[in-house]
């Protein structure tokens, strides 16, 4: 028996979960329909794809929420997890669990998983038999990624530093470094026996003005990480950030490089695939508001031809949403995307190579960290603040890079910290923006454009 399958022993033997038969698991996903591997429907890329958000903590809710999404004709259906399951507290994602169903209400934001067990989960997966991808934002993800594949999700987001550096304040990153890189074996061995599993990388990170250079940074490397381990379907992503010039640029520089760097370390036969969400920041409580910068978010998704969308509510500001509006919000988006036909290549080729020096030079500060694999260099590069994410309430992350938004709406760099960006870049981030002359000034416009859409 190898290490790895004495490892995933263990984690499957919790008293929550279902008792694991993985030979039976193997032969379900050898013979499972590739209409349910979200990486089958990239490789047809026909068009974009279309995925909601949305968790319940009852099968019964979570069937509904499906149906209602099916009759908006989805395309990728989301599988969001409550946050006692994201803390590995599934014993008290249980008892909450237990008095959903009793009281018929929700006293989870997310469907427990583990506590469902995928044997239950399964039949809803097949039922559908739609790519269904898991949100959840897990340090530890190790137990839920292996009821999610054992149950027919084929996409499993999240990595050691999205899912740490905007959601935890102590837990260890070295750990999370580790158990994400059980994820990405799992997920490289199952890929052998149908379509490939897709890994999904969370780029809107803390989402409040994150600049794209860190944004494109972090995408790279866990779509390095993942590679390391044999996986053949990557998808990075990033969010509106409230240019669509900077979006664009944006995109040209991170498809361009996650190939380059692809190819560069062993991964030219994986498929790199773009995600875009749909703005992540503090949305309007006027709804028409909402509509409106829901349809922007759509063109701009056209505009850097991603490959799937992920789609925000005109509820976003009170709340979960009802399944009804989450239903709506996805027939507007398609019916917006069947619209949009022809749209312009659009290109700045200044700010592309401001962006991708940027990026260049924080990726060779990472490479010459003397240590001896890449998610130790990556370690190490975090520890030190040559990437440093604003605003992650993360003990190890420095926050010391202070950003701000230019007339265009651009976010544009004040205060690098120790990222090591040439001279030459950071003079060119601030020469775009006229500072404020007094602190006090500065700090009101940093809280200003913290609520740019508001």
């Amino acid at each position: 028996m190898s290490l790895l399958q004495k490892e995933r022993d263990v984690i499957t033997r919790n008293e929550y979960a279902d008792s694991f038969d993985f030979d039976e698991i193997e032969d379900f996903i050898r013979n499972a329909n590739k209409e349910m591997f979200i990486s089958h429907h990239f490789k047809k890329r026909d068009r974009l794809l279309v995925q909601p958000r949305g968790g319940f903590p009852t099968y019964k809710k979570m069937f509904e929420l499906y149906e209602e999404f099916m009759k908006a004709d989805i395309d990728v259906l989301p599988l969001t997890i409550d946050s006692n399951t994201r803390l590995n507290d599934y014993a008290m994602a249980q008892k909450m669990l237990t008095l959903s169903e009793e009281n018929e209400m929700d006293m989870l934001n997310g469907y427990p998983l583990v506590n469902h067990g995928y044997r239950t989960t399964r039949k809803m997966m097949t039922h559908f038999n739609k790519p269904v991808s898991l949100r959840h934002g897990t340090p530890d993800a190790r137990l839920l990624v292996e009821t999610a594949l054992a149950s027919g999700i084929f996409e499993i987001e999240g990595g050691p530093i999205t899912y740490m550096l905007p959601y935890s304040k102590n837990f260890p990153l070295d750990k999370a470094f580790l158990y994400w890189k059980y994820v990405d074996k799992v997920c490289a061995l199952y890929s052998t026996l149908n379509e490939p599993i897709n890994r999904e990388s969370f780029g809107p990170l803390t989402a409040t003005l994150v600049p794209p250079c860190i944004v494109i940074v972090i995408q790279l490397i866990e779509m390095l990480l993942s590679i390391e381990e044999g996986v053949k379907s990557f998808s990075v992503s990033f969010s509106q950030n409230g240019s669509m010039m900077q979006d664009i640029v944006t995109s040209h520089v991170l498809k361009k490089l996650a190939r380059e760097y692809a190819d560069m370390f062993g991964g030219s036969d994986a498929i790199i695939n773009l995600v875009y969400h749909q703005w992540m920041g503090a949305f309007p409580r006027d709804k028409n508001l909402s509509d409106s910068l829901i349809n922007t978010n759509t063109v701009i998704a056209a505009m850097v031809r991603a490959d799937k969308i992920i789609i925000k509510t005109r509820d976003e500001a009170f709340g979960i949403p009802t399944m009804q509006c989450n239903a709506q919000s996805v027939a507007n988006t398609k019916y917006t995307l069947r619209t949009l036909k022809g749209l312009p290549v659009v290109h700045d080729a200044e700010e592309e190579e401001n962006l991708e020096l940027e990026v260049r030079a924080i990726m060779d500060a990472v490479f010459n960290d003397p240590a001896d694999t890449l998610w130790r260099k990556v370690f190490n590069t975090i520890k030190n603040g040559l990437i440093d994410v604003p605003f992650s309430p993360h003990i190890i992350n420095h926050n010391e890079v202070i950003t701000i938004r230019d007339e265009s709406g651009n976010i544009r760099i004040i205060e690098k910290g120790k990222l090591p960006l040439p001279d030459r870049c950071f003079a060119y981030e601030k020469s775009k923006v006229n500072l404020p002359e007094s602190k006090t000034e500065v700090i009101n416009k940093i809280i200003h454009d913290i609520g740019a859409m508001l």
